[in-house]
């Protein structure tokens, strides 16, 4: 019997490629004539890799939902909407399916959901006391309580995490960035108060934050007995599993006042994508059909995995396996924001999170990183037709 060969790209790391492996192995036991391969990328390539260019290579895509412009325009993708009826936001947590739904199509399936929430160490935040901040203020105060016994916080600073924080920040504060057809990208005064936020913490910081995206984060955190808390991070819930050498737990994002919720966190995680050009189209959507139910995305969670569908962020068992993580973070990711996904925007992306981070080095004034930024939105905006 001749086998068909799926080809498949994720990024590298055990959250996104254990439990692909694991749900093509149970695949693959129900189709003899089926056999899928998995490359993985740095987390950096998941980033910004044009999308067009890998769907010339692959037959699946694991990608974020930021290029769903691009996909609509090239149309490199197969819309699933008639291919795989039936998907339905409420069988996803947040907004996780609504991420890959653009200009009236969807364009990929929710496998892993994530946004920016906090983390910390449990064994260290004991030392000050165990509460968890909850607002932005508190997490400063905690920041004073650990230096004063030689600990730091901890945030995810280089390149693009720069801006994904700002805009959480400007999300939480009421004024989302890119919302308001006609206006700047990010609102001036709404983007200098985020960015003050983010120079406060970054105070109480090691320098090593501008150097971490969020992989380097969670393991800086894991290896060292210094760092205490994270306020916002794109969080990968496998460090919170026994097996790491110090498991971290995870929280809400903290409130920008007393009382608030955990709102506008910029939602992450990553969906499956068919390309338009797969000689193997009946078996990759079958598979994807299979990726998009309930067993394989329990498979996901044990498997080091953040599954997209809501039954894994309501299941006690997994929660447990995670340290209590997907119940401690589940109001802030069904709070969550969509940041935008024109044509055009990666380069944007790519743009501001260098502007701001060359902001926090202390290389360009505050004023000039945010009037930049909103100068090369209006940009990317007109060079992408959004």
């Amino acid at each position: 019997m001749q086998q068909t060969v799926i080809r498949g790209i994720a990024w590298a790391h055990r959250r996104a490629v254990d439990p692909l492996i694991a749900a093509s192995t149970a695949y693959e036991e129900t189709r003899n004539d089926l056999r899928i391969e998995w490359e993985a990328r740095p987390l950096h390539g998941f980033e910004f890799t044009p999308v067009a260019e890998l769907a010339r290579a692959y037959d699946l895509i694991v990608l974020d939902h930021p290029f769903m412009g691009e996909a609509a325009e090239s149309r490199c993708l197969l819309p699933l909407d008639r291919t795989l009826p039936g998907l339905a936001d409420g069988d996803f947590i947040g907004p996780s399916l609504a991420t890959y739904r653009y200009r009236g199509e969807t364009w990929a399936v929710p496998v892993d959901a994530a946004c920016q929430t906090a983390t910390f160490r449990p064994d260290l935040l004991e030392r000050l006391g165990g509460r968890v901040p909850g607002t932005l203020p508190e997490v400063l105060a905690l920041g004073e309580a650990a230096h004063a016994e030689g600990l730091r916080l901890a945030i995810a600073l280089k390149g693009v995490h720069a801006l994904m924080t700002l805009l959480t920040l400007c999300a939480a504060l009421g004024r989302p960035c890119g919302e308001r057809p006609g206006q700047p990208f990010a609102d001036p005064d709404t983007a200098r108060h985020a960015v003050d936020w983010i120079c406060a913490i970054l105070e109480h910081c090691p320098a090593e934050a501008l150097d971490w995206n969020s992989i380097a984060l969670h393991e800086a955190m894991v290896a060292r007995d210094d760092l205490v808390y994270c306020p916002a991070v794109y969080c990968y819930l496998t460090y919170a599993e026994a097996d790491m050498r110090r498991p971290l737990r995870f929280a809400g994002l903290p409130a920008t006042a007393a009382g608030g919720e955990p709102r506008g966190s910029t939602i992450g995680g990553a969906g499956i994508a068919v390309s338009a050009s797969t000689q193997a189209r009946d078996a990759a959507l079958g598979f994807l059909r299979f990726l998009a139910g309930q067993g394989a995305q329990r498979l996901f969670a044990e498997h080091h995995g953040q599954p997209a569908r809501v039954e894994g962020w309501h299941d006690e068992r997994i929660d447990n396996r995670f340290g209590g993580a997907f119940s401690a973070v589940r109001r802030t990711m069904e709070l969550s924001w969509i940041r935008p996904r024109w044509p055009g925007y990666l380069g944007l992306q790519a743009q501001g999170g260098a502007l701001i981070e060359a902001h926090l080095r202390g290389e360009i004034g505050k004023r000039d990183a945010i009037d930049r930024l909103n100068r090369a939105a209006a940009a990317a905006r007109q060079s992408g037709g959004a």
